[in-house]
Formats: C-alpha cells, structure tokens, sequence
C-alpha cells in the first residue's frame, strides 16, 4: 500500500492534459456486450482501477480483451459465456450495476452482485430496478446478488421520482433493445450520459432527447460494434483548477470541453481567478492571491456537481473569510472535513452544510482519504499546507485519477508517492 507525500505552499505553473472521463468509459465498457458479433473499440480511456476492474470483469464473462499500447480498447462480445457479475470483483465499484441492463436486454438473463464503492451515502438500485420490472424483467434479491431474467424486454415509460445517473444509463441500454418504444422521464442530464447516448446512437440505437431530462428510446434489432472516443473528464478538469486557485498559481488545462464546467468557472471567477477558455483549453490566473470565499449549493447538472464539493471545500479553507457548502446528494460526503481539521481548517458542520471560515495558514499534516473525491481534496489543501502532508489509503484516488501525481508534478508541485 502507497501513500502521497506533499510538501506545500509551491504555487503551481504550466500546463495540463486531461485524461477521458471514468464516468463515461464505464458504461460504454458495459454497452459493448450488446454489440452483435463485431467489435468495439473504446479511446481516451484513464489508466484508472475502476476502468481496470471493469475490464476484468468483462473478461471473466468471456468479453475477448485487447489493451493496446495507447489505452485504446478492443471489445469482442461474441465470446461471452456467462452472464454472472461477481461480489469479489465489484464490491469496491458501484458501476458495476451497469452491467445489468446491456446483459438483460442482450441475453435476457443477469447475475449481479450489489454493488459497493465509495462509503459517502446511500446510493439505492430499487429504480433501476423497478424501471426494469416495468419493462417485463423478473427480478429476484437473494443472498446479495440482483438475478434478472426476461424473454424480451418491452418498451416503457418511465419516471425517475429523483434524478439518477447510473439509473438513467443502466434503462437507456437497456432500452436500446426492447421492442417497442421507451421513455424516460426525470432523465440525468450530464455529459457523460449524452456521451453514453451518442455511443450507443452510433451502435445503430435509436435515441432523441439525451441532455434533456426526456429521452425517448426506440428499440433497434441489434447494436454494432463502433470505434469510438469517449469524452475527457470534466471533474479532473475541475480539480486542476482548483489546485491552480489554491495555490496562486497559473495553468492552461488542455483537452477538454470547457462549456462542461461553466459552473465549477463560474465559483472560481467569484474566487478571484482570472479565467479564459477557448472550446478545449481553459486557462486560469490566480496572480498570487489569496481566493475569496464561495458559496456553493451541489445538484444535479447543470447545477455544481456534488464530485466537486470537496474540491471548492478545500478552496474555501484558506479563503479570506466565511462559506457555506451545502451537499444536495449524498448524505455522507463531508468525511474528508474531519481530517482537514487535522490542518488547522475551520470547519463547522450542521446538517448538510459546512460552514468554514478561512485562515491564513493549513500546517501540514498526516492524514487518511476516505473516499475518492475527498482523497483529491486532501491532495489540494496538502498543496496549499505550510509543511508536509502525508495522505494514506489513496487507493481511493487512483479509481477516478489518472497518474494524479505525476500530473502535479509537472506543474513544479513537490508531491511523491511512496510505499508505506
């Protein structure tokens, strides 16, 4: 097991290449079962665990592989023998519930085990679920795996009571091949989820209204294989920017769709950054400053995006004066406040919103991530610390960022990774 060592208060310079979107490559990973008999190739892709897992998984249903040399990866679903997703290969991955709809519309038949990953609140499948009872599949919950049958899944409509990303993935492929027609209602708007609907269109699915929160979904005979790029990671581009913000200094992220993070921009421009963007490239300029508290209230997209909170928390410790941080999504993800605290942060939490009031100096400090994004925080508030930070169980953070330190590194951060 590794940990992070940082050593603070170096104002970060140059640039930065963001890597593809974990929360994009997943379910496209999963939607490749659904091709007939030809292959999938998917670019852009992290070196990331998730994305590791994943494929591990696929391939013990039988998926033939292919890594190449560039990250690119080349799917065969033609070989698949099981349709059985393991509890000791998805318990650290909440994702994995994914797989259920590609595998039920394809096969009619599923196995899957309830899913894990990181412990920042409840994050129930009963919608995925019930939409799929509703599409004809069977279901039964035993002994902590999800089995799913039905001969033909059947068009439905329907209607999400709250917002779900994963929900409106797992019923959009799904729905890609039922007869007749699907419409979802309260549908999840993020990127991602227009990029998994742009994948799956050109698999030859039949899909309108994706970045809307109506997608109508007409089901096709059956999906080919595509090569295909997934988009970059609009949470890694945010955390960047914030490292540039916390530490006064200037950085250009390169590749990226900077109309994804216009909120996370905005929040920053009222920081005191100063920000520029062209279609790919987002460059921000703190000019040394101390940052100026923000507000922030998490939602659904477009709204700021709960994987950013702890980011913008982070921010707001050493901002020139009081913040408030409300958490709209899950009812866990202040835990990485108890360790800022450890660094001298002043933060009071009631209910679902941390109030902080910045101070001029963190002093770094050992301490524990808990969860992925808390894990990226703790790297931010390390950067801007007086002192040396040494963060343990940054497992964590290599599920959703892509040779994080290196990245720092190249932009003069004095951060390195060691065996415990």
């Amino acid at each position: 097991m590794d940990k992070l060592i940082i050593n603070g208060m170096v104002p970060l310079n140059g640039e930065v290449s963001v890597s593809g979107a974990k929360n994009a490559v997943l379910p496209m990973l999963c939607a490749s079962v659904m091709a007939s008999n030809t292959c999938v190739t998917l670019k852009n892709i992290p070196h990331l665990h998730d994305v590791t897992t994943t494929v591990r998984l696929l391939r013990q249903m039988g998926v033939s592989v292919t890594l190449d040399d560039k990250m690119n990866i080349e799917l065969d679903p033609s070989t698949i023998k099981n349709y059985y997703a393991p509890y000791d290969l998805v318990k650290t991955m909440r994702s994995s519930i994914l797989v259920l709809g590609p595998l039920l519309a394809k096969f009619g038949n599923a196995k899957v085990s309830l899913p894990g990953g990181c412990a920042i609140g409840s994050r129930p499948v009963e919608m995925h679920l019930d939409a799929l009872e509703k599409m004809g599949a069977k279901i039964n919950i035993q002994n902590g795996y999800i089995s799913a049958k039905s001969q033909k899944l059947v068009g439905s409509n329907i209607i999400f009571p709250k917002t779900t990303v994963t929900g409106t993935e797992n019923i959009l492929m799904a729905s890609t091949l039922a007869d007749g027609k699907t419409v979802i209602s309260n549908a999840a708007r993020e990127p991602e989820v227009v990029d998994l609907a742009n994948f799956l269109n050109q698999m030859g699915a039949s899909i309108r209204g994706h970045g809307t929160d109506t997608i109508e979904i007409t089901g096709v005979r059956e999906l080919k294989g595509i090569s295909y790029s997934a988009l970059p990671d609009r949470i890694e581009t945010g955390t960047f920017l914030v490292a540039a913000a916390i530490t006064g200094g200037k950085i250009i992220v390169k590749n990226t769709i900077s109309s994804h993070v216009d909120i996370i921009i905005q929040k920053l421009k009222q920081a005191g950054a100063e920000i520029s963007t062209t279609s790919t490239t987002i460059t921000l300029d703190m000019k040394g400053k101390r940052p100026k508290p923000v507000n922030i209230e998490t939602g659904a997209y477009p709204l700021f995006p709960t994987d950013m909170q702890a980011q913008l928390t982070a921010l707001n410790t050493v901002a020139d004066g009081t913040s408030v941080i409300k958490e709209n999504i899950f009812e866990n993800r202040f835990m990485h406040v108890q360790e800022m605290t450890r660094m001298g942060a002043d933060i009071r939490l009631e209910q679902n919103c941390a109030i902080i009031s910045g101070i001029d100096e963190l002093i770094g400090a050992s301490v524990m991530a808990t969860d992925l994004r808390a894990s990226a925080s703790l790297i931010l508030v390390g950067l801007a610390a007086n002192g040396t930070t040494e963060i343990e169980r940054i497992y964590h953070i290599d599920r959703g960022y892509d040779c994080i330190e290196e990245k720092l590194r190249q932009l003069g951060a004095d951060i390195s990774r060691v065996p415990m």
